[in-house]
């Protein structure tokens, strides 16, 4: 199975339905962002994330199909379960995760 976005419509991605918000990252900035959201990384298979932007910009980017998203303020990108990915958030970027199940 192909995973999503990696057709490069990462804006198209939604949440399933039936699913509730179980916590909220604290908020990121450039200087307290865990280096584990810099590299390689993946939500459990049985969570979906939900990257929220609150300021600056933070690039998206699907590990395996290279595919990149610019998110802006107010953007929010869903991260399916088990798919690689990483962030490049700016210098004034602030944004949080948040997981669903």
């Amino acid at each position: 199975m192909d995973e999503p976005g990696a057709d490069g419509a990462l804006d198209t991605i939604e949440l399933p339905p039936g699913l509730s918000l179980t916590r909220t990252t604290p908020e990121f900035t450039v200087e307290n962002v865990p280096a584990g959201l810099l590299g390689a990384h993946r939500v459990a298979d049985d969570v979906w994330g939900v990257l929220r932007v609150l300021a600056g910009t933070v690039v998206f980017v699907l590990e395996d199909s290279g595919a990149r998203r610019l998110l802006t303020s107010d953007d929010a990108q869903v991260i399916a379960p088990g798919v690689l990915h990483h962030v490049e958030p700016s210098d004034d970027a602030r944004f949080v995760v948040e997981f669903h199940r």
